[in-house]
């Protein structure tokens, strides 16, 4: 994850303006490993910007995105999450609360054997894995 100068000259390298709510969004992302929306984004930093929109915040998450400095996340929710962490890992999703946590497995051997049969040369991966996590489970 990058800090904030660095993410300013990357921006502005890139043709973008580094404002204030683009840095703070890109933080406010960096410092948690909840995976969250836009929406919450913008709850969280609403606080602190109160003249913040939810186009900004959803805006900045796609260019962002397109930048190839988040990932956007479909865990098959209304809405897409975003991970700070664009380094290859795998996303576990509880079906009961839908926290969303990160995973690191070895998927070379599914990567070989994908490429082997399909003729493709396999590139990169997204895999969701879904259950009910651990605090859920508790509470049956």
């Amino acid at each position: 994850m990058l800090t904030k100068e660095q993410l300013a000259d990357f921006l502005h390298k890139n043709g973008y303006k580094a404002t204030p709510q683009r840095l703070a969004v890109y933080e406010c992302l960096a410092q948690t490993q909840e995976h969250p929306t836009a929406e919450m984004l913008y709850e969280r930093l609403l606080p602190s910007y109160p003249s913040m929109s939810f186009s900004t915040v959803y805006k900045t998450m796609d260019m962002l995105h397109r930048l190839n400095l988040v990932k956007r996340i479909n865990a098959g929710e209304e809405s897409f999450r975003y991970d700070a962490d664009t380094g290859a890992h795998e996303h576990i999703c509880c079906t009961k609360c839908g926290r969303v946590e990160d995973l690191r497995l070895d998927l070379a051997p599914v990567r070989k054997e994908a490429g082997s049969k399909s003729q493709y040369d396999v590139q990169s991966q997204e895999l969701y894995l879904y259950g009910v996590c651990p605090a859920c489970k508790m509470k049956k």
